[in-house]
């Protein structure tokens, strides 16, 4: 009897659970809505988890790379990695992996985002403040970064109950109070990094203008190409605050539209998130890591393992020869 019972109460349970996916949820979401916000969610954070895995192993194969300014962008890729690799494992319909998923993605985002600032200080100390003692912040870099990501991990887990919204898990806490702790231990680190890298490379890039200028009006016959390389250098560090603010953005829209109105969702504004907030990684990898020094210890490696008949089908020269000057490679000479 007690066997029975146990299965008659299974199969109900499982009625059940098969109604509820039937029917939109109580954010508005219909089943397909859901099955496309998956299937975006995972397609863009295994292209984050390519390009962030990618620069780690640069990393670790390229000895010539372990210098502390690449230390800071190889710290910055591997949280990208496991941030992205925990947003593909999650399983919504699993409290052990939906715990898993939430708060792995939210400790590996925050320090993503804080991993920015320090390359940012760095740049700013080295360029602006010409100092040379960078190396000397390496533990303080680390304390603040993994502290920080620890203490608002878990402060957004006092008083959360276990919930799951779409194609995403999160902890959904009881209180408005709560709810707004939330939006601050992840959101607040956010934007507060996005606040800091804009101004600091607005120093630094206020401070190379001048030095730029001084040199032009020094010499008689500037050399026009450098310049151009220096522009160019000038305009792309000025993007990556923009980094930040383009793959959060819609998420921050989307998140004060659930606080305000937390029992409608708007699709395209959750595909908006779900696609640009997944694709952070992916934007770092390429912003931050594959500059002029990784193009360059792939050019050596293709020279060295590449039969050169097979030479001239890749663009091994090209790298090899780029002139421009970029952010490790500043900070390096810096330093020396």
């Amino acid at each position: 009897m007690k066997a029975a019972s146990a299965t008659m109460l299974s199969a109900a349970a499982a009625m059940k659970a098969l109604s509820e996916s039937s029917v939109p949820s109580s954010a508005g979401l219909s089943v397909a809505d859901r099955h496309t916000l998956v299937a975006i969610s995972a397609g863009t954070a295994a292209l984050s988890l390519a390009g962030s895995s990618f620069i780690v192993l640069c990393y670790l194969l390229f000895k010539e790379l372990h210098k502390f300014s690449f230390k800071l962008v190889f710290f910055l890729a591997l949280s990208d990695m496991f941030c992205s690799f925990f947003i593909m494992v999650g399983d919504p319909s699993n409290s052990f992996f939906c715990y898993a998923q939430d708060y792995s993605v939210h400790f590996f985002s925050v320090a993503s985002f804080l991993w920015t600032t320090t390359i940012a200080f760095t740049l700013h100390r080295t360029v602006v403040k010409h100092q040379t003692d960078v190396e000397d912040y390496g533990s303080i870099f680390h304390l603040y970064v993994w502290g920080t990501s620890l203490a608002t991990t878990l402060i957004r887990s006092i008083g959360s109950d276990y919930g799951q919204q779409g194609a995403w898990c999160w902890t959904e806490p009881g209180r408005t109070g709560k709810k707004v702790a939330h939006l601050i231990t992840f959101y607040g680190p956010l934007w507060g990094a996005i606040l800091y890298n804009g101004f600091t490379y607005y120093q630094v890039n206020h401070t190379l203008n001048n030095a730029t200028r001084m040199a032009v009006a020094l010499s008689e016959r500037p050399n026009q190409s450098d310049l151009r390389a220096d522009r160019k250098a000038f305009n792309r560090w000025g993007y990556y605050p923009l980094i930040l603010i383009g793959s959060w953005s819609f998420a921050t829209i989307n998140r004060a539209y659930d606080f305000i109105n937390p029992n409608h969702r708007i699709f395209w504004l959750s595909f908006l998130d779900v696609g640009f907030a997944g694709l952070m990684g992916l934007f770092n990898s390429i912003a931050y890591g594959l500059n002029s020094s990784v193009r360059r210890a792939i050019a050596e490696r293709i020279d060295l393992w590449v039969p050169e008949k097979f030479r001239r089908w890749l663009p091994a020269a090209k790298l090899r020869s780029s002139q421009e000057t970029e952010l490790t490679s500043l900070i390096v000479e810096g330093q020396r």
